[in-house]
Order: C-alpha cells, then sequence, then structure tokens
C-alpha cells in the first residue's frame, strides 16, 4: 500500500510539473502572437503621454482592450485608473498585476519615429510631456500579459486582476492620486487579492531581470524649510537678517548628517535640496527663503533618525544667526518592501524565465509607491533591463532622462515575467 501511494504522489507531480510546463511553452507561444501588438501599443502611448491625473486617452485604449478581451473592467477607479478581472476556469487565489501609466513633463530629445508630440502645463508652465520613466512600456507589456492569460483562461485556477494605475510619478499640487486612492477606491477587494507583482524597466542590460528580497526602493519624503530672517538693504545686510546665507549654511549643514552621523553600512540613505525660492530683486535682501528638498532611506529607524536630525539642524543653524526655520516633512512613499517569503516562492520562476540572466541588485533610493500595495498585500517588485543589445553602460542615460530609452526587445521577457509569475503563484496551493 505504501509503495502505490508514493508512486501515486511521484505520478501526480510528475503529471504536475508536465501541465507547469505545457503552460510556460503556452506562454511563450502566445507572448511571440502578441509582440507586434505590444509594440504598437507602446509606440503610440509614447507618442501620446499624459501627465499624472490626465491618463484620459491611455486609460480609453487599456479599457478597450481589456473589454475586447471578455474581462471584467472597471474604469475611472482613482480618477483615470482600469482595473481588469479575469477569473479563472477553476477557483483559487487572486493575484495582481500592476502597471503605472503616467508621463512626466520632459522635452524628448530622442530621435525615433515615434517621439512625443505632447506639450502640456505643468505647475504653470508650458512643458513637454514624455514617457522618461517608461511607463509606456509597463502599460503595453501588461495589456500583453492580458491578452496572454485570458487565451489560458480555462486552464487558470483561480483570478488574475490587472490594475491599470495613475498618478504613480505623484499627483499634481492640490490633487490626490496614485497607489493610494488606488486601494482607496478598493482595487485590493472584491475580490481580494492575495498577492500582488509588478515590475519597472532600467537601464540595466538588456532582457536581464533583477530582484531583492526586503528593501528594494527606498522610502520617500518631501521636506520643506522655510528659513525667516528680517530684509533690509544688500547694502547694509547688518541691518537685518539674511535668511539667503543662513540657508546656505543649512544646506552645507544638512549634508553632514548623512556624511558624518549616520551608520551607513546599515543601509543609504540621501537628503537633497533641489529647489531654493527667496528674493525678488539683487540689491534687496528678503525677509524669507524657502528649500525644498527630498528625503530616501531604506530602514525606518534611520528615517525616524533623520527627520529629527534634519529638524534640529535647521533649527539651531537658523538661530545661531538670528533667524528661525519651519521645517514640515511629509511622508509619501514607504519603502517598496519585497515580501522574504513570497519573494523566495516566486524567484525560481524569474530564473525560468531569464535563463542565467536573473541577479540580485542591490537596494536602490529611488522610491516607487508599488509599495503602498505591499502594505496590504504580499507583493514582489523587480526590474527588466532594456538596454540596446551591447549598448556601453557608460552611455546609457537614467529614467527621468530626455534621452532615456527603452530597446523593445526586452519586452518579451517582461510578458513572459508577468505571465509567468501570475500562473505559478496560482498553481501552488
Amino acid at each position: 500500500m505504501r509503495y502505490v501511494l508514493v508512486c501515486t504522489i511521484l505520478l501526480t507531480a510528475a503529471l504536475a510539473g508536465a501541465g507547469a510546463q505545457d503552460l510556460a511553452r503556452e506562454i511563450d507561444t502566445r507572448t511571440a502572437a502578441v509582440l507586434p501588438k505590444v509594440v504598437a501599443w507602446r509606440r503610440d502611448i509614447h507618442q501620446h503621454p499624459e501627465l499624472s491625473n490626465r491618463e484620459v486617452r491611455t486609460a480609453k485604449i487599456v479599457a478597450d482592450h481589456l473589454r475586447a478581451l471578455g474581462l471584467e473592467v472597471q474604469t475611472g477607479v482613482a480618477k483615470t485608473g482600469v482595473v481588469g478581472l479575469l477569473r479563472g476556469g477553476r477557483p483559487g487565489k487572486v493575484v495582481a498585476l500592476r502597471a503605472d501609466m503616467d508621463a512626466l513633463p520632459v522635452m524628448e530629445m530622442m530621435d525615433v519615429s515615434f517621439k512625443s508630440v505632447e506639450k502640456s502645463t505643468y505647475n504653470g508652465q508650458e512643458v513637454g510631456v514624455m514617457h522618461a520613466c517608461g511607463h509606456d512600456a509597463h502599460v503595453a507589456m501588461l495589456m500583453g500579459v492580458a491578452e496572454v492569460l485570458a487565451g489560458l483562461k480555462d486552464q487558470i485556477p483561480g483570478s488574475v486582476k490587472f490594475i491599470f494605475q495613475p498618478a504613480e510619478e505623484g499627483a499634481p499640487p492640490g490633487e490626490t492620486g496614485g497607489a493610494v486612492d488606488m486601494i482607496a477606491a478598493g482595487v485590493l477587494e472584491n475580490p481580494k487579492v492575495d498577492a500582488i507583482f509588478g515590475l519597472h524597466v532600467m537601464p540595466f542590460e538588456q532582457a536581464t531581470l533583477w530582484v531583492r528580497p526586503g528593501g528594494l526602493m527606498a522610502s520617500s519624503d518631501t521636506l520643506t524649510i522655510t528659513v525667516h530672517g528680517k530684509s533690509t538693504h544688500g547694502a547694509v545686510p547688518w541691518a537685518g537678517v539674511d535668511p539667503i546665507a543662513v540657508s546656505a549654511q543649512v544646506v552645507t549643514a544638512l549634508q553632514t548628517i548623512v556624511s558624518r552621523q549616520i551608520d551607513l553600512t546599515t543601509a543609504p540613505a540621501i537628503i537633497t535640496i533641489g529647489r531654493i525660492n527667496g528674493g525678488v530683486r539683487f540689491n534687496i535682501i528678503p525677509d524669507s527663503v524657502v528649500l525644498e528638498g527630498t528625503i530616501r532611506t531604506l530602514d525606518s529607524k534611520m528615517q525616524d533618525d533623520i527627520h529629527a536630525r534634519i529638524t534640529r539642524t535647521a533649527k539651531l543653524v537658523a538661530e545661531s544667526a538670528g533667524a528661525e526655520a519651519d521645517v514640515q516633512i511629509m511622508r509619501t512613499t514607504p519603502v517598496t518592501f519585497n515580501d522574504p517569503s513570497l519573494t523566495a516562492q516566486m524567484t525560481p520562476t524569474l530564473r525560468r524565465v531569464g535563463g542565467g540572466k536573473v541577479f540580485e541588485v542591490p537596494p536602490r533610493t529611488i522610491a516607487e509607491d508599488f509599495a503602498l500595495f505591499q502594505q496590504k498585500v504580499p507583493g514582489m517588485f523587480f526590474f527588466l533591463g532594456i538596454n540596446a543589445a551591447g549598448a556601453d553602460p557608460s552611455k546609457v542615460t537614467a529614467n527621468h532622462s530626455a534621452t532615456f530609452y527603452v530597446d523593445e526587445g526586452a519586452l518579451p521577457t517582461g510578458i513572459r515575467a508577468l505571465a509567468n509569475l501570475a500562473i505559478d503563484y496560482l498553481s501552488v496551493k
């Protein structure tokens, strides 16, 4: 009897393995078939980019495609978001796949046939608009995944939720948006999502896949420091308190927090002042100066410590010169934290898809609001390398650059990775 039981178990495992291999081969075949559409979608969306919370045209393209596949579709989610639900042929868990849709206020400098032709208004200024972070590729790949998996509907044990999110780059001033609004709108419910996966294109070797358990990307906090002085004539600075000179000292002092006060062997950290605004005329010392910046950390305790040090440093530097400093820190995006158990479970899937081109990536100090989904359900985020084959790494530009370039040779790997992650996750009981 024991022998029969063991044989039965081995036979069942073999059949399950064979079934998984058949599905993987079917995903490859369907990916090749849908690839021309994915390329066409990507180029069309790239040529017509839309800023955060304004992704109306992109959302319509996505929604029309998902409806044509027979998915249950919700539109207008968190303003312009789209959610499609594919119910498999058998009951099971629910997995979500997410892509972001928004572009950036960047004038494109790439000479490609589908170069962006769009302009818009950002912070009261007319700007060029460009998919300088690769979200056009994210959308197109996930549309391709939806078509691949819709063709396998009867073999899917569970459901797949496709989340197309607006405003990952941040909502315009005075608005809310992004993952926080998608979550509030209930995208992780009805049916309840058990796990979520997402990817981001990066200027790495083409078709490589990069992942790590735990902290993958940094938290992002917004910093505003207002230095209050006393206005006076530029020729008689002793008659007032110069907030410009004080602000310069504050900026310098803030850099010693990271370089001299924090144990960077624990985790990297960054304090950047990206904007200084003060004064209206060359010979008038103003009353106040406003500094704006960002704080990036990969450790929550370090994050709290840095916040306290920034506040103390700015206030004491200002006080030493007879000025005052008001410090405001807004926590916007938490650490993108890959659930260790889920990552251990699903990394073999990436290795199968990527072959010998799967690597553990060091922590990155960029941020992603995918982290907010991960605070609600187990999630795994990973990177897809999109450099042109044989590209010189020293000449490749980073995301958010006017010359950022996505080589379409990497798109099949992204489609296959997301589709296989969904199927493999749902197939494990």
